[in-house]
């Protein structure tokens, strides 16, 4: 087909484009449009206030009235709700105000003429100021100022937007999405808000979600290129690339955890993954043939290790764009798959959204229209760094293309026995700057891929197998992306000591934006070392492992080190270009320490799976950086190498080479104990700890319920509960859930719910609901002394 052929297929895009963005803005997510509670004349500034729920307000304001009254943009499915708020005048200005909150717009006299100073320094934006309080009339956040700056992007008159708050000196900022320059608190920076995949630390991921120690979130409703500067000169700002107008919603919250149920609410609901997916899952870059799968798998079997899933991962195809299973290598995958599924061990498959020009169905959806285009309607191919030809991209913001593209992973690679898929370059690698989807300027929607393709292989999973549930691993996100089932992974990161430190920061900024389930390629993705040498003499014994890491003697450590991390995170998965990259592949001395920590990862298997059901029913991430548990501890605001994992343990990860001991912070409010030990230390001091290379350091607080599990094999075993250990030291609450694991009934209620209640003072374990574990309990107690 030629470029002329696709100039008129294509001639009307142009054309009809600020219709077409028009109306994906209006029917993104199905929100009901409706006259917003408050609608007001600044001068000819527009401000709407719209209410969402007693805690949660959305604040809009363009110069033009249309504007104002839309829907929010992608990623939103809650409705606007006014129940409870009510609209006061005052001398002051407009007050709208609910049981939680108050708003009010300040007053803006109507300007005289300028004088001499304002003639060349007046604002060309009519002002507008809002401050949002709470009852007692402290306040949340202020909003001092806002712009439209109006330029010319990718060929569409449009406008600079944004706005800028009142940044108190001790106030604290976090999430963001993905930033991996190892700092955890955003306050004095200046975040670049866009997926980039080149990042210098590591690719960044734009989640514009911005959460505080104030008790408030802002939610930031545009997913163009945007800058957030935090604390700075008194203030944080906002400012998108492209926009005609100003859109964020404010959450506030007595706790952290109201403020990720308001997250929840605008956004949409985490689902409980898989059960397999708080398992241990085996990757690596790659796989060549189905005999490498099957044998990886007989390993961990053979030597008594769990392991959950099994990935295949890229060029198992014949050609990138094809959707096909390579005969030669991958003769019988349907066979594969069953014989894995005979072990209790699920397969993840990758598929690209990339179409190589010779690919089978490039002319097709280039003729429907299906690909990332130029402004005259060719395809684009490629990108001009990295000398990246791999193909097209599939234009996954229309749902017709989503539609297209579940079907053919349905009918090729589902129909063969694989269980869920790795859906790879979800940021786009191919950046859609200066380029055309069909709803509009890849600059207009720089963020948004990520929440639309990962959508359409949800709902095409959901539908098409009912009783399976979906679980994407993705390589980024946008505001929403938790609501279709998205492991998400943090790219292609550095085999290094200094990638390790900074993963611990960047896995708590992303799940402080309000998506719970993170994780990074434990071991590190790249593998090139040339010239390396330790810093200090290697804590394990690298001898034996030389086909493996060549030179590079501290590696074993390394991995050591990097699996006793990824026991806590929310996914456990391996993943490298190394020859080998199991469990077993880093010398013996090595493979006793994390076969030990596999193995303890399934004993907490109760514990973690009733976590995922707890962010379910909530919205609350259950990786936490400490600010979210401990608010009146200003120790912890910037603490960005400790955790909590769930309300009980946490969590010191050692990163650095040959380090036998660290500091860590206990905070304030709590008695903790020494989890290798019992040793019982109070709170609010650093301690030294000793962490010889078998040991993370690992505190539990007083007051914590703990259910461990029996050793099984996979999670497709049934698992019974081993112990269930009391920390005492404070009354205590854990709701232990569990289910089949793998349909959805949980949504229906359907699942074997066990209240456990702690009595410090009585010194008693109870139990409400199910009749098995509540029976038992005086047998499974162990009080930790």
């Amino acid at each position: 087909m030629s470029t002329t052929d696709y100039r008129e297929i294509n001639r009307m895009i142009p054309k009809n484009r600020a219709a077409l963005a028009a109306l994906a803005l209006m029917c993104s997510s199905g929100v009901v449009t409706a006259e917003p509670l408050g609608l007001l004349d600044r001068n000819g500034s527009f401000v709407a206030i719209e209410p969402y729920a007693p805690n949660v307000v959305r604040v809009t304001l363009s110069l033009e009235k249309e504007r104002v009254v839309a829907p929010p943009g992608y990623g939103f499915v809650a409705n606007p709700d006014a129940k409870g708020w009510k609209h006061d005048v005052a001398a002051s200005g407009d007050i709208y105000s609910s049981a939680a909150l108050s708003v009010e717009v300040k007053a803006q006299p109507h300007p005289g003429p300028p004088n001499q100073m304002q003639r060349y320094f007046a604002p060309s934006l009519p002002p507008v100021s809002l401050t949002v309080r709470k009852p007692s009339g402290e306040t949340v956040v202020e909003m001092s100022g806002w712009e439209l700056s109006p330029h010319t992007v990718n060929g569409e008159k449009t406008f600079r937007v944004g706005a800028s708050f009142v940044a108190p000196p001790d106030e604290h900022y976090y999430g963001l999405g993905q930033n991996q320059e190892g700092i955890l608190d955003h306050r004095g920076r200046t975040i670049d808000c866009k997926h980039n995949y080149d990042a210098p630390a590591g690719e960044t991921v734009c989640v514009p979600f911005l959460v505080t120690n104030k008790g408030y979130g802002i939610l930031w409703d545009n997913p163009s290129s945007t800058a957030i500067s935090a604390g700075l000169q008194g203030r944080t700002s906002w400012q998108s690339r492209v926009g005609e107008r100003v859109s964020y919603f404010v959450i506030a919250g007595e706790t952290v955890d109201e403020i990720y149920a308001g997250y929840r609410k605008l956004t949409g609901v985490t689902p409980l993954p898989p059960k397999a997916a708080f398992g241990y899952i085996q990757s690596k870059a790659r796989y060549e043939n189905q005999q490498q799968v099957l044998d990886v798998a007989a390993g961990y079997r053979k030597r008594g290790y769990p392991l959950d899933i099994m990935v295949v991962d890229w060029f198992y195809w014949t050609r990138m764009g094809q959707l096909d299973i390579n005969p030669v290598d991958f003769p019988s995958p349907a066979a594969m798959n069953r014989t894995l599924n005979g072990q209790g061990v699920r397969s993840m498959i990758s598929v690209w959204p990339r179409f190589e020009l010779e690919s089978r169905y490039f002319d097709l959806l280039a003729s429907k229209g299906y690909l990332l285009k130029h402004a005259d309607g060719r395809p684009v191919d490629g990108l001009p760094v990295r000398n990246d030809r791999a193909g097209a991209l599939l234009d996954s913001t229309n749902p017709e293309a989503r539609e297209w593209f579940w079907s053919k992973i349905r009918d090729n690679i589902a129909s063969q026995g694989f269980d869920w898929f790795w859906l790879d370059e979800t940021e786009p690698d191919l950046v859609p700057d200066g380029y055309f989807y069909s709803i509009g300027s890849g600059d207009r929607y720089r963020n948004l891929y990520p929440l639309v393709h990962t959508q359409g292989v949800a709902e095409g999973s959901r539908r098409d197998r009912p009783n399976m549930r979906n679980l994407i691993l993705a390589r980024a996100a946008y505001l929403g992306s938790q609501r279709y089932g998205n492991l998400f992974w943090s790219s292609d990161i550095h085999p290094t000591w200094e990638a390790l430190k900074q993963q611990v920061t960047t896995g708590l900024n992303f799940t402080a934006t309000g998506l719970a389930y993170w994780g990074n390629d434990i071991g590190g993705w790249q593998w090139h070392t040339p010239r390396h040498r330790s810093e200090h003499k290697p804590l394990v014994d690298p001898s034996d492992a030389r086909n493996v890491i060549g030179n590079y003697d501290d590696y074993p450590e390394l991995a050591v080190r990097w699996y006793q991390y990824g026991t806590f995170l929310p996914t456990m998965r391996a993943h490298g270009l190394r020859k080998e990259a199991e469990v077993w592949s880093y010398g013996k001395e090595a493979e006793a320490i994390i076969s030990r920590y596999l193995k303890l990862r399934y004993t907490l298997m109760p514990y973690l799976y009733s976590l995922g059901k707890r962010t379910y029913d909530t919205g609350a991430p259950f990786m936490r950086a400490l600010f979210m548990d401990f608010p009146n501890d200003p120790k912890v605001f910037n603490i960005g190498d400790q955790y909590m994992f769930g309300p009980a343990f946490l969590v010191a990860p050692v990163t650095e080479q040959g380090q036998q001991s660290r500091e860590v912070y206990l905070p304030a409010g709590s008695d903790w104990y020494n989890y290798w030990t019992n040793e019982k230390l109070p709170g609010g001091q650093t301690v030294t700890v000793a962490a010889p290379v078998d040991v993370i350091p690992l505190f539990v607080r007083a007051g914590s319920i703990v259910p461990m599990g029996v050793d099984i094999p996979s999670t497709a075993t049934a698992q019974a509960l081993k112990e269930i250990r009391v920390y005492p030291g404070k009354d205590a609450e854990f709701t232990l859930y569990d289910d089949d694991g793998v349909s959805y009934d949980y949504e229906k209620g359907i699942g074997r719910t066990t209240r456990l209640k702690w009595d410090d003072q009585a010194g008693q374990l109870s139990g409400v609901g199910d009749k098995a574990v509540s029976r038992s309990i005086r047998d499974l107690t162990r009080i930790v002394r």
